[in-house]
């Protein structure tokens, strides 16, 4: 594959010399006019100096995203060797294994990918890209999964029509196939049906995992509200710990779909502790008639670029003012951020305005971040996007 070479201005090379992966617009010479969207990139400073390869892409502020710092061939023995060394790491966080067949194998910037995604169902394979580059080397992605797993992968979808600029045509589907692929999959033994090919995300929200148990250690006996709750996660695993009571709500009727589903695939549940409720959580919060012992309090990201952070930030701290005003002397409150804009501070302060505004005494026990399945670049700390709190308000 031919590597185009694109220079940098006077002075721009200091953060990639860093090793953070992201060059923006504003660092590029003018008059490199001769560059396509994915075009693999040799990224030079004002003198000619190497200083990393990656896809050149002109659809935001992003120009490149760096895949090496490394002068070598971006061939399929460079996919292989990236792949080894992730699913290297999920072998060594023992996600590996028959009572849990969920996690996320590539995690774009911290593992060394830049804008691509991929996450194994059970022998299934979920991939987005995030960038045109990577749709472009799906071939190379589809042989370095099949390189590292062999005959226990069955099925590769490719999920990137919602990833990538609406300036680029993209279709969803199979980039290898088995008929009727197996979409039940086991977290830590509990049960859950994916629906990759029309549900959110790639089908789960996989960076809550251990977040659930840690949130078993809590629910046994209690009454638990489960918002925003998509396919049940959370709910699931508070019954499975001896919850008293567990409602869950989400505002999409086919999510509370899925949550009624995955009740029935766990058949120790039992229906007289549990209830699936339509509604806008917002709204929801406003006024609980349950004196609910845990709330979680799991949203969508409300902002995903710096100009909507204000609105977002409003937004969590209604959520959960309306939430710790509410809950019972001594209740628990689970509340999270997954919005990249918001960091932890920001988040931390904004959860104590709310408890400040709400008048009530709140300590924090816990705090709550993304797994290691998940894991951050030391060298690009925007990859830090989950946070949590445990709370607990007297």
């Amino acid at each position: 594959m031919s590597v185009k070479s694109i220079f940098l201005k006077p002075g721009k090379e200091k953060s990639i010399e860093r090793f953070h992966p992201w060059i923006f617009s504003g660092a590029l010479m003018k008059g490199q006019d001769d560059l396509s969207n994915g075009d693999l990139v040799c990224v030079k400073n004002a003198s000619g100096k190497f200083l990393g390869i990656g896809h050149y892409q002109d659809l935001g502020s992003i120009s490149v995203r760096i895949i090496s710092f490394i002068d070598e061939p971006i061939d399929q023995g460079f996919w292989n060797r990236k792949f080894e060394n992730a699913y290297q790491v999920r072998e060594n966080l023992n996600l590996v294994h028959v009572n849990n067949n969920v996690y996320r194998l590539i995690h774009g910037e911290g593992d060394g990918l830049p804008g691509l995604i991929v996450d194994i169902y059970n022998d299934s394979a979920v991939l987005q890209c995030h960038s045109v580059g990577m749709l472009q080397n799906l071939d190379y992605i589809k042989n370095a999964i099949l390189h590292v797993y062999g005959k226990g992968i069955k099925a590769i979808y490719n999920k990137s029509s919602d990833t990538i600029s609406r300036e680029i045509e993209v279709e969803d589907g199979y980039i290898h196939h088995a008929k009727d692929p197996e979409k039940i999959v086991f977290e830590y033994g509990h049960k859950f049906s994916v629906d990759w090919e029309t549900g959110q995300k790639t089908g789960y929200f996989i960076d809550q995992r251990e977040n659930r148990r840690i949130l078993a250690k809590y629910a046994s006996g209690k009454k638990i509200l489960n918002t925003f709750c998509y396919s049940g996660g959370f709910s699931i695993f508070a019954l499975e710990a001896g919850a008293k009571l567990v409602h869950s709500l989400d505002s999409s009727k086919k999510a509370i779909d899925l949550v009624n589903q995955n009740m029935v695939l766990n058949s120790r549940m039992h229906s007289d502790k549990h209830k699936s409720i339509v509604a806008d959580a917002m709204d929801f919060m406003k006024n609980l008639e349950e004196e609910y012992d845990i709330i979680i309090l799991d949203p969508p990201a409300f902002a995903k670029h710096k100009k909507s952070r204000h609105k977002a930030i409003q937004g969590y701290k209604r959520l959960n003012y309306n939430a710790i005003k509410q809950i019972k002397p001594g209740g628990i409150i689970f509340t999270f951020s997954c919005s990249q804009v918001v960091d932890k501070q920001m988040f931390t302060k904004t959860v104590i305005a709310a408890g400040i505004e709400a008048k009530r005494s709140v300590r924090i026990l816990e705090q709550l971040h993304q797994p290691g399945d998940h894991p951050v670049n030391a060298y690009h700390p925007e990859g830090e996007y989950l946070k949590g709190l445990i709370i607990q308000v007297d």
